[in-house]
């Protein structure tokens, strides 16, 4: 049976192409060996579960390793510390069914347990039988919990935590487990931080003992690289891997579901029904940004997720706003609650101690949605929308008539607004006049690097094309000047010889309209509005 990219549920080697996992997996083992109790928590989708089921299967040589999974209980399981010892025995039982070396008084202890016989089992008691058996056992024992969020807000899990924490405080007097891992979308060590709004949060967690998990799950170029390279073992495409892992690499920052559901509608999607003839076509750059316009046009758990926490936290939202059109740093302050959900949540990042976006797609995501919020009122979406046909001619974007046009509505339009206006306006309404032109074809994006209050710099995917555009604030020729040099490396980093600038200029005796520039070996189209 052929592998494929997966992107429902945990990897396996031997049905899905994934990265290589070794180094991960000896980090780990080092946390393991050294006897600490963590963590691992990542954004969703990030590949947890993938990497529990990996490490449980490479401590079995050293360690006696119990694997549990939250899911598996049921709402009741959590209800109150009885039926939490029943639920926690019968999954126990379950994971060593198998498994040789098991007191026999355990095993009974456990099923009595979970049969419910006793009715008033204790947590405490529960724990005192994992001391017997950590005892008597030739492995040390390592305790694994996937999905651990599922308890997250129960007392009976605060309960759990607490007697773990009481084992790994006196692991020198008593024998216990060697390593606990807990695997969650939240830090457990802040519990006490009810990650639902407006309802009271709890004080003081028990996990407080746990570990910094510091192991980089996102996945490199290299990492990207080395599955396509297996990938390319059995289709034999020809692609260029550096430059598809690359590409990948710019568009996910690596985040793990992204680049395999890229992977995947390049693999699956793209050659059946976008007119490529044939794999060796769609791995390509084309192919590529075919899958993109795919990929940020659908709708999936994690975008959904993204949209659900800017509503609950209102604030968050605008930040996103404001650093997306208007280049504005926001300080990273951990301290923040919700800079501290979106970090959670693989959304933002902390760049230099400024919050920024996680990675392009995310970007690109927050623009289409902020943009769509504006349609129906917007004047100048309305003008891109009914003069979009004049824009492409033999299928090729032609965007020196986009910038003559949209200087010309934009100048009817608001050519009287005040400066403050415009200022926070002037950008966000291009991409608004720009969105009807390009939708169902092409994608934009703004790269991160060079958004500032000042300037930015929007990149236009169209049919395996790419247009770069600056837009920035008019600050006098020598400023202008200065831009076009630094758009003109720009344009070398893409390889390409034509670029266009905006410059939005509120001197009362500007002079509106559009020119072109020589600049060596380039060619710059200039609009000032």
């Amino acid at each position: 049976m052929a592998k494929i990219f997966n992107v429902n549920g945990s990897c396996k080697p031997a049905k899905h192409y994934m990265v290589d996992l070794g180094t991960r997996l000896e980090e780990i083992k080092a946390m393991v060996d050294a006897g600490l109790y963590f963590t691992v928590h990542k954004a969703r989708q990030y590949g947890k579960t993938t990497i529990l089921r990996a490490l449980a299967d490479y401590l079995k040589q050293e360690y006696m390793v119990v694997s549990l999974d939250f899911q598996r209980m049921s709402f009741l399981d959590f209800a109150d510390e009885s039926a939490f010892v029943g639920g926690l025995a019968r999954e126990i039982g379950k994971a060593l069914r198998n498994m040789e070396e098991i007191p026999d008084d355990f095993r009974e202890k456990l099923m009595e347990m979970a049969a419910g016989r006793d009715r008033e089992s204790r947590m405490a008691e529960l724990f005192d039988w994992f001391g017997q058996w950590c005892e008597r056992t030739s492995k040390p024992i390592v305790l694994i919990i996937d999905e651990v969020d599922t308890a997250v807000n129960t007392q009976a899990f605060f309960d759990f935590l607490a007697q773990i924490r009481a084992c790994y405080l006196d692991c020198d007097i008593t024998p216990t487990f060697r390593s606990v891992i807990l695997a969650s979308l939240y830090d457990i060590r802040n519990i006490q931080k009810n990650i639902r709004p407006n309802e009271k949060h709890r004080e003081n967690s028990p996990w407080n003992i746990a570990a910094d998990f510091l192991v980089d799950m996102s996945f490199s170029t290299q990492d990207i690289a080395r599955m396509l390279e297996e990938y390319e073992e059995d289709h034999h495409t020809d692609m260029d891997i550096e430059e598809i892992s690359q590409l990948l690499y710019n568009y996910t920052s690596g985040y793990p579901y992204l680049v395999s559901r890229l992977c995947k509608l390049m693999d699956e999607r793209i050659a059946k029904d976008r007119g490529f003839s044939d794999k060796s076509d769609v791995w390509t750059k084309e192919g590529f940004l075919e899958a993109m316009k795919i990929l940020l046009n659908e709708t999936n758990p994690l975008y959904q997720s993204l949209k659900r926490k800017l509503k609950e936290y209102p604030r968050l939202r605008d930040i996103c706003y404001e650093i997306l059109f208007a280049g504005k740093p926001i300080p990273y302050v951990a301290m923040n609650d919700y800079i501290e959900v979106a970090a959670m949540f693989g959304f933002i990042k902390n760049t230099n101690g400024i919050v920024s976006i996680a990675n392009r797609i995310f970007e690109t995501v927050l623009y289409n949605w902020f943009i769509s919020e504006e349609y129906i009122s917007s004047k100048i979406y309305d003008a891109g929308l009914q003069e979009k046909n004049q824009f492409i001619t033999g299928g090729h974007l032609n965007v020196r008539r986009i910038l003559e046009k949209f200087v010309e509505s934009f100048d009817y339009l608001y050519g009287d607004s005040d400066e403050t206006f415009l200022e926070d306006a002037g950008r966000r309404y291009f991409m608004l006049f720009l969105k009807p032109i390009i939708n169902g074809v092409g994608n934009s994006y703004v790269e991160a690097e060079t958004r500032s209050r000042e300037r930015m710099d929007l990149v236009i995917d169209y049919r395996g094309e790419q247009f770069i555009i600056e837009l920035k604030i008019w600050r006098g020729n020598a400023y202008n000047e200065r831009g076009e040099r630094q758009l003109s490396d720009y344009l070398d980093y893409f390889g390409i010889k034509k670029g266009y600038m905006l410059s939005f200029d509120f001197n009362k005796k500007k002079e509106i309209g559009v020119k072109e520039v020589i600049l060596g070996d380039k060619l710059l189209i200039e609009a000032v509005v």
